[in-house]
């Protein structure tokens, strides 16, 4: 964490026991609450990542939307979502993980972007990695190039930077 973004973690509230006990949530919603705050987080992500000719911004369910989409904006790029499984409608590709606390997936539709398109990943938090992993995974067997990854939160004692395959990650908040 650097100084300039120091004033983010103040705003970030630890929510015990969620969703699992002995988990302990990190919830961006006074972040995003506070204009200040919001704006940063979106300059600082697009500022990080400009200039690498990004296609596209793939956000990650759910939070992870509320932060790519304006990225996007702010790149000149285009959007897509990675949904949990039963949101898409359409033909779609999955990728099944290990989390923290149990194990979920992560769902594309197929053709959401062309094959090599360069695409920067996007979440709110990054923990042990495993969503994140499983997402690189997911939009490489749809043809993506990994442009890199960017995350609000980074919870470095679960190690998860060092599943993401040596790309390019930034978070502009860490925690030990």
């Amino acid at each position: 964490m650097t100084a300039d973004t120091c004033f983010l973690r103040d705003v970030i509230r630890d929510v015990p026991d969620f969703p699992e006990p002995g988990v302990t949530f990190k919830d961006i919603t006074p972040l995003l609450a506070r204009v200040d705050c919001f704006r940063f987080t979106i300059d600082a992500l697009a500022d990080h990542f400009s200039g690498l000719g990004i296609d596209m911004v793939a956000g990650i369910d759910a939070r992870g939307f509320i932060i790519a989409a304006p990225v996007a904006y702010r790149l000149g790029a285009g959007f897509v979502p990675v949904r949990k499984p039963g949101k898409l409608p359409s033909d779609r590709l999955t990728e099944h993980y290990d989390l923290e606390y149990g194990t979920d997936a992560v769902e594309l539709h197929t053709g959401s972007f062309d094959s090599g398109s360069r695409v920067l990943v996007i979440d709110d938090v990054l923990a042990t990695g495993g969503t994140a992993a499983a997402t690189i995974a997911l939009l490489v067997r749809a043809g993506a190039e990994i442009a890199g990854l960017g995350f609000l939160c980074e919870i470095e004692s679960l190690a998860g930077r060092g599943r993401l395959g040596g790309h390019d990650v930034t978070a502009l908040v860490s925690y030990p």
